[in-house]
């Protein structure tokens, strides 16, 4: 064998290592974006919670508790969602993002069941408005957390399918969280925010 067929084999062979390379490295991106994606979604949400409790807190004034418990929930989940953004590979990030969201759902679901008691909030213009624009981010919520666990799992896909799991695993290429519901199956049943 000569000299210029051994060059040909090598080099051959680095530009498909490198592509192997840049192809876990492009799927990697793709998730990171999917995720980017969930948080301006999550961020839209919680920055209309505040103004939902306003409306609500002048018809439900003796349910001040419940309303607490609403921006306390919200908080939580807007500092887990800072964490989950600042490296959705956290594994851990991605579980207490998880975990908060439950928890703002089960608040906001406890907050608009007993609003079913007030007629006039019901009919109030500014809670309707509210109440479809948060319906309306809840759905893109769920579409981009669709859209997000996709790209995890084609990327999960291929850092372990060979041959790329050898480049994955000498590049550190670690697997990632799916952002997946830590509900009950009762508590996934959608949060009724319709005042009609």
């Amino acid at each position: 064998m000569g000299p210029w067929i051994f060059l040909a084999i090598v080099v051959i062979a680095v530009f498909w290592l490198v592509s192997l390379y840049n192809g876990l490295v492009g799927l990697r991106n793709r998730y990171k974006n999917a995720f980017a994606q969930i948080d301006v979604q999550l961020k839209r949400r919680y920055d209309l919670i505040p103004n939902l409790v306003e409306t609500v807190k002048a018809y439900m004034a003796h349910e001040r508790q419940t309303l607490e418990a609403v921006i306390a929930a919200r908080n939580a989940a807007s500092d887990a969602r800072t964490r989950a953004a600042a490296n959705p590979a956290d594994a851990q990030a991605m579980q207490q993002l998880s975990g908060a969201e439950a928890g703002l759902s089960g608040a906001l679901g406890r907050m608009f069941a007993l609003s079913e008691a007030y007629p006039d909030l019901k009919a109030n213009q500014n809670m309707m408005q509210l109440t479809e624009e948060l319906t309306s981010t809840e759905n893109k919520i769920a579409f981009a957390r669709q859209a997000y666990n996709d790209s995890v799992m084609e990327y999960n896909t291929g850092i372990e399918r060979f041959p790329s799991n050898l480049i994955a695993s000498t590049f550190a290429f670690g697997p990632a969280t799916l952002l997946e519901s830590t509900e009950s199956p009762e508590e996934r049943k959608a949060v009724k925010v319709s005042f009609g």
